[in-house]
């Protein structure tokens, strides 16, 4: 017998009553078993949605592994609460490109962790508008693109950099691109050195919601599942 292949269901909706059991019925009658589920309603208010999120983590028989057969089998359960539902599979590592500055806190903590493994993720290239880190890449054997940008640039040359990396994202298949300080600094030097390793424990934890599809829009706010 094949192993049961491992997803992660996201969706939002307008909330109402039975969606959970909806869900998680659907799941069981197709013989899946539920390793973990969190759901949030944003109550409706003065800055609330009235909408509700869920995240279920499952493990699926091997005939529903196929790709289309869940979205197939979740239909009338979309179309009855009017979701918004997408199935991740746990097979696919997200593949990343790092776009960084002159500041490099961030991106060695992001390598040094998918590196080790504590970051499912497969790192596809960095950008930088610098050539700073070419030799970080290097000794990563990863692919380095120098993207190089006047300080001062025009709206024409910021946006022909900006195609030229929406072809690298299209070219390399990336699910997620990351700023890993790829900004100016705008607060003074003592204050920066101060924050640089907060910056990058949340920044890799971020990221590591992001990959693990803990993370789902609310309007202009975002619901996350820890």
């Amino acid at each position: 017998m094949s192993a049961p292949t491992e997803f992660i269901l996201t969706l939002s909706c307008r909330d109402a009553k039975g969606i959970v059991y909806a869900v998680s019925g659907l799941l069981y009658q197709a013989g899946c078993n539920i390793v973990d589920s969190q759901q949030f309603g944003d109550v409706q208010s003065d800055d609330g949605t009235g909408l509700f999120f869920m995240r279920v983590h499952f493990a699926a028989p091997a005939h529903l592994s196929a790709p289309g057969t869940l979205e197939q089998l979740f239909t009338h359960v979309r179309e009855q609460f009017g979701m918004e539902a997408q199935f991740h599979s746990l097979a696919h590592t997200p593949r990343l490109l790092l776009m960084v500055s002159r500041h490099g806190h961030c991106l060695n903590d992001l390598l040094f962790r998918a590196h080790s493994g504590q970051l499912d993720v497969q790192i596809a290239g960095i950008v930088s508008n610098h050539l700073d880190f070419a030799e970080l890449a290097a000794s990563y054997r990863l692919p380095f693109h120098h993207l190089p940008l006047a300080a001062v640039a025009s709206s024409e040359a910021k946006r022909e950099q900006e195609r030229q990396i929406e072809a690298l994202v299209a070219e390399q298949r990336i699910d997620l691109v990351v700023l890993a300080r790829y900004m100016q600094i705008l607060s003074p030097d003592d204050f920066t050195a101060v924050g640089r390793d907060v910056e990058s424990v949340v920044l890799a934890r971020a990221v590591r919601w992001h990959v693990e599809h803990r993370v789902l829009m609310n309007g202009h706010k975002t619901v996350v599942f820890k």
